[in-house]
């Protein structure tokens, strides 16, 4: 029969119905990308665009599709767990930008769904791609104490997640390898969201300090509009970095000194090793199911020498 169906095929350019091809194949060759932000900070942040662009070229390549998946708090997020993930309408998921206490990640562990994040997560049994957040927030800091700052204030991110946790670690290894004390008032938290780069640099002004690492560029453009508004120069009369190297970074006047990290990159990988699991069989020779990607410091006009 197939070989009487196979030219009719070709001539046809038939193709089987994707409900009908998972009931035997039990796959529905759909991946889900879940980031547990508010929609508006979805879409505001390039960050996360660059990274989407990463797992959808990759689940292109290897004939999947994405979908996306939103939600703006812990009931919104238990119904889409129940209707998307817990049905097996998805062969894997994609996790991004979840905090450390984030039951999804715990319901994803019990129920055996295949899944990787994109950041560190402390569930030792969570596979997952990350950037190296800690020596790339040192490499910031430390390139503003060799300009001569002493009073670096840092605006982190939001501390129950990753990699603003490390970020932090990163800044406070700096300034105790060089002997400088870290001082509780120049930090302050904030969500990764130029709102809250613009409230923390308001609440640093009566600190003084000559510097500020800002743990991502959207902080630090909120950072760089607080000083501005309160008659302050950048980098004369205060230096600013971030962290993420997004397009506009290099754009801004004067142009964002910050750490790149691979965003579309690290969307590709986690893709990778998704998909890895999902087309070998057990006990395949898999790649390590925890990769760290090295950052780089992007030097540009936004720090200047302590005069």
């Amino acid at each position: 029969a197939w070989g009487m169906m196979a030219p009719m095929i070709r001539d046809t350019g038939y193709q089987p119905h994707a409900a009908a091809r998972s009931l035997v194949t039990r796959r529905t060759r759909i991946i889900g990308a879940i980031i547990p932000q508010a929609v508006m900070t979805l879409f505001v942040d390039p960050f996360f665009s660059l990274l989407l662009c990463g797992i959808t070229e990759t689940c292109n390549d290897h004939g999947y599709h994405l979908m996306l998946s939103l939600f703006n708090g812990p009931a919104n997020e238990e119904e889409l767990y129940r209707r998307q993930v817990h049905s097996g309408h998805l062969d894997g998921v994609i996790v991004a930008s979840t905090r450390m206490d984030d039951p999804l990640i715990s319901a994803l562990l019990e129920d055996d769904v295949p899944f990787i994040m994109v950041g560190r997560h402390s569930d030792g049994r969570a596979a997952y791609v990350d950037v190296d957040n800690v020596s790339g927030s040192r490499m910031a800091v430390e390139h503003l104490l060799r300009l001569g700052h002493r009073r670096i204030a840092t605006i982190t991110g939001p501390l129950n997640m990753a990699s603003g946790e490390d970020r932090l670690v990163g800044y406070r290894q700096a300034l105790q390898a060089h002997g400088r004390p870290v001082e509780e008032a120049l930090i302050v938290e904030g969500d990764f969201t130029e709102g809250s780069g613009a409230t923390g640099m308001q609440r640093l002004l009566s600190t003084s300090p000559t510097a500020v690492f800002a743990a991502s560029d959207m902080m630090a453009i909120g950072a760089l509009k607080a000083l501005r508004e309160a008659g302050l120069r950048v980098p004369e009369d205060v230096a600013l970095a971030g962290f993420d190297d997004i397009p506009v970074a290099a754009a801004l006047e004067p142009a964002l000194t910050t750490v790149r990290q691979p965003i579309e990159r690290l969307g590709s990988m986690a893709a990778d090793l998704l998909l890895h699991g999902l087309e070998n069989p057990p006990g395949t020779q898999a790649p390590a199911d925890r990769m760290i990607l090295p950052a780089k410091l992007i030097v540009r006009s936004s720090c200047g020498a302590l005069k």
